[in-house]
């Protein structure tokens, strides 16, 4: 097997999986209870979060615990807008979004949000004049990823910060900031909010989080209760949360070996798929672990089946997309036909040159039998 989506989720590390394990077993008491075995597991769940507030140089209460990215991002934007809707309804985001940034921008659209979005220069980053142009005095927030998790590309988010406040210092800045944890080191004292997921940094499914900064408010998606936070109820997953912390310290070890590993394969894939002639909209803003390139005019969905055969493994876009066309690519190439006909490679620090090797032989194999057998038809 050759697996080449990382971006879309990772394996699981042993010693995450053996942690979860462990605590599964160990660790069987309500976090909310106030009884011994309860009092046990919050005691576990607040020593994880203080390993997790250290690495991120943030206060170990600014963590608000989710499932994941996607309700992470909706906890932060719905939360934000509903607190502070005397504020102003005015907010700004970028077609390069996660599905589950966008789609709650549209829902909030219709509930009287006026949305607007910030354009971007050619190679994919912020256009920052355009971003300042946009802010006016009732702009609440503006949602603008790290990493873009279909092209890659990755913003200057403490440019981008400065200039929000510089323009308007009650702005809320929120960063979905789930492809850049553990492939690159985040600077959270720029950001109001950030969210993450655990899936992408080899730790276990169904585990996320919201950073919010201590001063800043929001209302809540779940209530119930007592919890962790007053921002999220629940019964907190001690399993989960301590597997989280595995995963992230795993994630930053010998993190720069690890990047150095990912440019070494993503310099060899780009030169070798140059030679095939495939057009590559992936640039060099673009984080290195994903490559994005088209099939042109096979469709994607046909090229990514006949690589499964093979079993290899790549995405059309993210996991959480909808419709035929990538937005991404649309937004930074302008052109339709590579939107919907996009494939993304992901790489990660354990993709092997063998691995990329056994890519670039199928792939040029099916361009060929694919582009006869669309001739014949």
């Amino acid at each position: 097997m050759v697996y080449l989506d990382y971006s879309a989720t990772t394996p699981v590390h042993p010693e995450v999986i053996d942690v979860y394990s462990r605590v599964c077993e160990s660790f069987i008491g309500n976090p909310n209870s106030y009884h011994k075995l309860g009092v046990e597991a919050k005691k576990l769940i607040d020593a994880s979060s203080e390993q997790i507030a250290n690495l991120f140089k943030i206060k170990k209460e600014e963590i608000i615990y989710t499932s994941g990215a996607s309700e992470a991002n909706n906890l932060a934007i719905k939360g934000v807008c509903s607190y502070y809707e005397n504020r102003g309804k005015h907010l700004l985001t970028t077609e390069l979004e996660h599905s589950s940034v966008l789609e709650v921008f549209h829902y909030l659209e219709k509930k009287g949000y006026t949305v607007e979005y910030v354009s971007l220069l050619e190679n994919g980053l912020v256009d920052l004049q355009d971003l300042e142009n946009k802010i006016r005095d009732d702009t609440l927030l503006v949602s603008i990823a790290s990493v873009n998790s279909e092209v890659g590309v990755s913003q200057d988010i403490g440019t981008i910060s400065s200039v929000i406040k510089k323009k308007n210092p009650k702005t809320i800045f929120h960063s979905d900031v789930t492809q850049s944890i553990g492939k690159q080191n985040v600077d959270f004292s720029c950001l109001d909010m950030a969210s993450l997921s655990c899936q992408k940094f080899y730790g276990m499914k169904g585990i996320g989080a919201l950073y919010k900064r201590e001063s800043l408010m929001i209302d809540p998606l779940i209530h119930g209760g007592r919890s962790t936070t007053p921002f999220r109820s629940g019964t907190p997953a001690t399993p989960l949360i301590v597997s989280f912390a595995r995963a992230l310290r795993l994630a930053y070890e010998d993190l720069e070996e690890k990047i150095i590993r990912v440019h070494e394969n993503r310099e060899y894939l780009v030169e070798q798929l140059q030679k095939m002639g495939v057009r590559i909209h992936s640039n060099d803003f673009c984080l290195p672990h994903i490559v994005n390139i088209s099939c042109y005019p096979i469709k994607p969905e046909t090229m990514q089946h006949a690589l499964e055969e093979k079993e290899i493994y790549v995405s059309t876009q993210t996991a959480c997309s909808k419709g035929e066309k990538s937005l991404a690519v649309y937004a930074i190439t302008k052109d339709m036909d590579a939107a919907t006909h996009s494939i993304r490679i992901s790489l990660s620090h354990l993709t092997t040159k063998e691995e990329m090797d056994t890519f670039l032989k199928t792939y040029q194999e099916l361009l060929t039998h694919l582009n006869l057998r669309g001739q014949k038809e």
